[in-house]
């Protein structure tokens, strides 16, 4: 069953347009919180610069580089403004851009995943299977994270999907395009369109560093991106769709999780640990997505099937593999 039809067994008509309600006030104070964080990151770290405090500063930013992603999903469901034009533009310059994407790529690449989502057609679905893993498993996934392995690595990509050899396609999967897509004339074409308002995006930023005497710390903006955001990233997609009872089933293919203030700074930016709301009506504010919850608890949803977890240490408890006990034999 479609989810839009799902949800209409919850929700009336009248409800679902008063969820879908929204307001440019909790749009911009979305982004101000975010973006907030990110200057509170680069000024600990450059007023007190020592090793702890750019140890915090790479994990808050880390966490609001997702914040920015997040930023860009919503937009690209056109879900944060009521102005279409305000989504992609304040979408792409505090969303997409900063982190070298854009709302017009990520937007048909993002709907394949909601149309087929769990499905052997799910352009994400790479970044989901394999859990639960072993100890020993996980711990190289977070190394390879912090250390910048997996940032190297996936920006090496990212830079060949905007310049035409690849694919656009964040779920891990590598599909090399053909050759008329990436002929030295449309390599140019291909580094305009999609490459040069993010690194007028990463300009930006440097210049506001440079202004305040501090260019250095530009730097920690790109190990960030290189580490911390894809440690987040990845418990994040952990959160959402692994270690699921049926990924074909749109029950429990889905997974919400509560969040406290430290894994909402980490890994829950813009309500989006509120992943069954999310799925079930993508066209909702995300700020609206904590009432269409209560909602949903208090009409059975959850105590039905839909997946609920408290928190995301148990969802990394989850994806860790219990270790398997041999029995002596007799």
């Amino acid at each position: 069953m479609p989810q839009y039809m799902k949800a209409s067994r919850f929700f009336s008509t009248e409800e679902i347009q008063l969820l879908r309600k929204k307001s440019n006030f909790r749009a911009s104070l979305e982004i101000l919180h975010t973006w907030g964080w990110i200057a509170f990151a680069l000024a600990l770290a450059g007023f007190f610069p020592n090793f702890f405090t750019i140890i915090i500063a790479l994990f808050i930013l880390g966490g609001k580089q997702l914040a920015c992603s997040i930023i860009m999903h919503d937009a690209s469901h056109n879900a944060l403004f009521t102005s279409k034009k305000a989504n992609e533009f304040i979408g792409n310059w505090l969303g997409a851009y900063p982190v070298f994407h854009s709302v017009e790529q990520y937007r048909p690449y993002h709907l394949q995943h909601h149309l087929h989502t769990g499905s052997n057609n799910d352009p994400d679905l790479l970044l989901t299977k394999g859990y639960p893993a072993t100890p020993a498993s996980m711990a190289r996934k977070f190394m390879r994270d912090l250390s910048g392995a997996t940032g190297i690595k996936g920006y090496i990509g990212v830079f060949a999907m905007h310049l035409g050899f690849l694919k656009y396609s964040l779920g891990g999967e590598v599909i090399t395009l053909p050759q008329q897509e990436h002929t030295p004339l449309k390599v140019v074409q291909n580094a305009r369109a999609h490459l040069l308002n993010p690194l007028l995006a990463q300009l930006i930023l440097a210049g506001i560093l440079w202004l305040c005497g501090a260019l250095w710390l530009y730097l920690l903006w790109i190990s960030a991106l290189l580490t911390t955001y894809n440690f987040c990233i990845r418990v994040r997609a952990m959160a959402e769709h692994s270690m699921v009872p049926d990924r074909n089933n749109p029950l429990t293919n889905t997974r919400t999780t509560y969040a406290n203030w430290l894994e909402r700074m980490l890994f829950a930016p813009h309500y989006v640990n509120y992943h069954v709301e999310h799925h079930l009506l993508m066209s909702i504010p995300p700020y609206n997505y904590p009432k269409m919850h209560t909602l949903l608890k208090e009409r059975g949803y959850y105590a039905n099937g839909g997946l609920l977890a408290n928190g995301y240490w148990q969802i990394i408890k989850l994806a860790v593999a219990k270790p398997k006990t041999t029995h002596a034999q007799g």
